[in-house]
């Protein structure tokens, strides 16, 4: 169902006081429909017999100041009312008040996408859980107390870990084995530093980092 707009204001003005809206020469109009394609106020509607010539249905809804229907035609059927029209409703009705209050809304609300565009791509960019996939023997070295106290004042901690062993006399024996284990944050803040400590007990323990996902 088309739109109707012809009841909204113009920075205060009642549309329906505003003259501005196209004015179609039949006799000029070739029915080529680029006003109907062109304006994306549903201003014009094609009519159903040929050759199709366009018609102003809804001349209220025509943005005011707006001319794209005429400088696309290719026959110049289209007319609009001289500008001064326009400025002459700017000056009568002190509209510059409205303008400048309605600017600041508008420049309000492009800061406010801004910081959330901005804020949406800090958060893409955070690292708040890295799994760790290492290797080497579990035996006798008290990995995972070392890796409790590592990270005890620390806001993150260590879950959904694995260890894979042979057997339990293997691991005793300290036959290599596979662990996994997930850092995460438990404020959802980037924890590459919190990662680098980790990464550095790992391999001061003397395992392998086979692989890390974040």
């Amino acid at each position: 169902m088309a739109k109707d707009l012809s009841s909204q204001t113009w920075h205060t003005i009642p549309r329906k006081e505003i003259p501005w809206f196209p004015v179609i020469d039949a006799a000029k109009c070739i029915g080529c429909e680029l006003c109907f394609l062109s304006c994306g106020r549903e201003v014009f509607e094609p009519e159903k017999q040929k050759p199709y010539k366009s018609s102003v249905v809804r001349p209220y809804n025509c943005m005011v100041g707006c001319s794209t229907c005429s400088t696309v035609c290719p026959t110049q059927a289209i007319s609009f009312p001289e500008r001064d029209l326009i400025w002459n409703l700017e000056r009568q009705h002190k509209i510059f008040k409205t303008v400048h209050n309605e600017a600041a809304v508008k420049k309000a609300k492009l800061s406010r996408e801004e910081l959330a565009l901005e804020a949406a791509r800090k958060v893409s960019e955070t690292v708040s859980k890295i799994t760790f996939e290492i290797a080497g023997e579990f035996g006798e070295k008290r990995f995972l107390k070392k890796l409790a106290e590592s990270i005890i004042a620390d806001p993150v901690d260590l879950v959904d870990l694995q260890l894979n062993v042979p057997t339990i006399k293997g691991g005793r024996e300290n036959t290599p084995g596979f662990m996994t284990f997930t850092l995460t944050s438990t404020r959802m803040d980037d924890i590459l530093k919190y990662a680098e400590k980790i990464r550095s007990l790992i391999k001061a323990d003397g395992y392998i980092i086979i692989n890390e996902v974040k």
